[in-house]
């Protein structure tokens, strides 16, 4: 990265979708400013570089906002395309990791969305089991890989890691085993902590199930 760039993350941090972009300057080498985000009360700062959807995370390079947390990472892979390429040169390969990222954000975000502002006793029968269900065909997507990618941590990874570290706060909610019901997601999970790109960028797992409690109870949904 040339020395006069100017690197922003404007972000909270037990953010999901925050953490991607992370993962992502971490496994470039690319420094960056980090400037906490309160979720509550929406600094100037977050709204004017995202005036439209007035969300984090936004990535700001050289005074130039990008917004939403896959688009981000894409600009990431294409602005410092020289170190660990994220997304494959092929395109159908590369199709396919968007389509997974995608599903990841319509799928494991929209559920974890749903388990954290709804009450346990509201939530149906089917929910736990339709969660399960969705972390089962990543799994089955995964195989038997080290990443989804292949053999290097790519795209889809960088989607789905952040889940790693609120895997524990859904099982506590929904009373299942990630272990149990999906071996091969959660021996994968461990894998990529292993990787320091990948473990100084996700929070500890009981560090954000007491935020999320507090959250919960903050929504009214405790």
């Amino acid at each position: 990265m040339a020395a006069d760039e100017q690197v922003t993350l404007l972000d909270t941090w037990a953010s999901s979708i925050g953490m991607r972009v992370r993962i992502a300057l971490a496994e470039k080498g690319v420094k960056y400013e980090f400037i906490e985000q309160d979720l509550w009360s929406k600094s100037g700062l977050l709204l004017q570089m995202n005036p439209v959807h007035k969300k984090i995370p936004v990535l700001v390079h050289n005074g130039k906002p990008v917004c939403e947390s896959l688009v981000i990472v894409q600009y990431i892979d294409e602005v410092w395309k020289d170190k660990a390429p994220l997304l494959p040169s092929d395109p159908y390969q590369r199709a396919q990791s968007r389509f997974w990222a995608d599903f990841v954000d319509k799928k494991i975000y929209e559920h974890g969305r749903t388990i954290m502002t709804t009450k346990v006793e509201d939530q149906e029968a089917t929910a736990k089991k339709d969660f399960i269900d969705t972390l089962k065909l990543m799994e089955g997507e995964l195989g038997d890989k080290p990443y989804f990618g292949g053999e290097t941590l790519g795209y889809v990874d960088v989607a789905l890691l952040p889940y790693c570290c609120w895997f524990y706060t859904y099982e506590k909610i929904l009373n299942f085993s990630l272990e149990a019901d999906c071996p091969k997601l959660n021996a994968y999970c461990k894998r990529c902590l292993q990787k320091e790109s990948v473990s100084k960028s996700l929070e500890d797992p009981k560090k954000i199930y007491d935020f999320a409690l507090k959250l919960r109870k903050k929504l009214g949904v405790e």
